[in-house]
C-alpha cells in the first residue's frame, strides 16, 4: 500500500513538470543545435573525410570522418543517407572529401560533398 501511494505523489508533484515542459515544446528532449523541425543547423560546416562504402541502391554513403563540430560528434566511421542520392555518382570509394553532416529527426545526413584533389 505505501509503494501505491508513493507511486501515487510522484506522478502528482511531476505532473506540473511535464505541463510545463511540453508548454515550452522540448519534453526534456532538447539537443544542442536541433531546430524546430528537428533538423539540426549546420550553417556550412564542412568536415573532412573518406568514403569508404556506397550503397546507391540504398541511397547510403559509409564515411570515415574527423570531428563533426556542428554535431558534436568525434571522428569515427558512420552510415550517413544522401540528402541528394544524385550525388552517390559523383563519388567513388576511397576518395577524401569535405562534407556537410546534418540530423534530421533520427536520421544522419550527408549533404554538400566535395572531392578533395
Amino acid at each position: 500500500m505505501k509503494t501505491i501511494q508513493t507511486l501515487a505523489l510522484a506522478v502528482v508533484f511531476s505532473l506540473p513538470l511535464a505541463a510545463n515542459a511540453a508548454e515550452n515544446g522540448n519534453m526534456g528532449h532538447e539537443m544542442p543545435g536541433m531546430g524546430q523541425a528537428g533538423m539540426t543547423s549546420h550553417h556550412g560546416a564542412m568536415s573532412s573525410g573518406e568514403i569508404k562504402e556506397i550503397d546507391k541502391a540504398a541511397g547510403k554513403i559509409t564515411i570515415k570522418h574527423g570531428p563533426l563540430e556542428n554535431l558534436g560528434m568525434p571522428g569515427m566511421t558512420m552510415v550517413f543517407r544522401a540528402k541528394d542520392p544524385a550525388m552517390l555518382d559523383r563519388v567513388k570509394v576511397g576518395d577524401k572529401i569535405k562534407f556537410e553532416a546534418e540530423r534530421l529527426n533520427s536520421a544522419l545526413m550527408a549533404g554538400k560533398i566535395e572531392v578533395l584533389k
